[in-house]
């Protein structure tokens, strides 16, 4: 209006509304990094909170070593355990003695304790009474890297990288140079040499859907990758929880029939509810409520009637 009056130029309402709009940039600008200081200050905090946090597992300053080419004895000495948060006792005063070489297999119901106690052997956790004794030494004592190296562990909830099949099963000997003749036994002992057989790039073929030339593969195929990489281990004490739980009953026939000959110098611990798996174990245990219910040879468990007889025959049942 004052334009059209003569008050002031064309040119200055030119001016001015390119300063309002400047500045109507700035403010809506300075909103928004303020906001984005905001939320960058919420990660910076769980960062520094992160740095600030005291490990629970707390390493010797100078920890034992023990050998890492020959199994070992395993004791659990009046264990109890709760997870943090918890004040539920997943192990309440467990006793276990694996001597070295032996395979035993641990059985029950979900949320019996089974992992728990793989998960304490591999120290993610420390005990919250009792010890466990690695050789005569107290597990807290020992040099935690040379430890590790004594296990080959499969989990049930196992880690599915996306990167090529060879480097999946290679991950798990991470800490030597890339030995693909040892990789390729590894494969057949798991039966995931048939996996490579299949896909078009065999062991240099990605994995995964990240990549635009990766293969997914099905529950079971990534099961006998993970299987790969624990063989691939070749530790004196080779732990396997739900080792063929994605896999039929002829690959898992296969699969423990190489295990049988894998495991000869090895200490052997199987969690598993399928009992054909089980059956030939040294010695099996049957947790309950966090405490061992029954404990024998397969023969022996059947005669007693039990908890053991019960599941087994409940299982033979589909069979029939």
């Amino acid at each position: 209006m004052s334009a059209i009056a003569r008050k002031i130029s064309i040119g200055d309402v030119s001016y001015y509304t390119t300063v309002l709009n400047n500045f109507q940039q700035a403010v809506n600008g300075l909103f928004s990094n303020a906001s984005s200081l905001f939320d960058a200050g919420l990660y910076v905090r769980e960062v520094f909170e992160l740095l600030d946090t005291t490990p629970k597992v707390v390493l010797p300053q100078k920890g034992v070593k023990i050998q890492t080419h020959k199994p070992t004895s395993i004791e659990f000495r009046n264990v109890s355990f709760s997870y943090p948060g918890s004040k539920r006792k997943v192990l309440d005063k467990f006793s276990l003695t694996i001597p070295p070489g032996q395979k035993i297999a641990l059985v029950g119901e979900n949320g019996a304790g089974k992992t728990t106690i793989v998960k304490l052997l591999s120290r993610f956790y420390d005990v919250t009474e009792g010890e466990i004794v690695i050789d005569g030494v107290n597990l807290k004592e020992l040099d935690l890297p040379t430890w590790y190296k004594s296990l080959g562990v499969l989990f049930q909830d196992f880690i599915k990288y996306e990167y090529p099949l060879k480097d999946n099963i290679y991950f798990g000997k991470i800490y030597e140079p890339v030995n693909k003749h040892a990789i390729i036994k590894a494969a057949r002992l798991s039966g995931a040499d048939a996996v490579s057989s299949r896909l078009p790039k065999g062991y240099d073929q990605m994995l995964g859907k990240t990549f635009e030339d990766g293969v997914d593969l099905s529950a079971g195929e990534w099961q006998k990758v993970a299987l790969a990489r624990a063989f691939l281990r070749d530790a004196p004490i080779l732990i396997l929880d739900e080792p063929t739980a994605a896999i039929d009953a002829k690959a898992e026939a296969e699969i423990f029939d190489r295990v049988e000959k894998l495991s000869k110098d090895k200490t052997v611990i199987i969690i598993s509810h399928r009992f054909s798996t089980v059956r030939n174990a040294d010695h099996i245990y049957v947790i309950d409520k966090g405490k061992i219910k029954e404990h024998g040879s397969h023969d022996e468990l059947m005669k007693q009637c039990g908890t053991y007889a019960t599941l087994f025959n409940l299982q033979a049942k589909r069979y029939q």
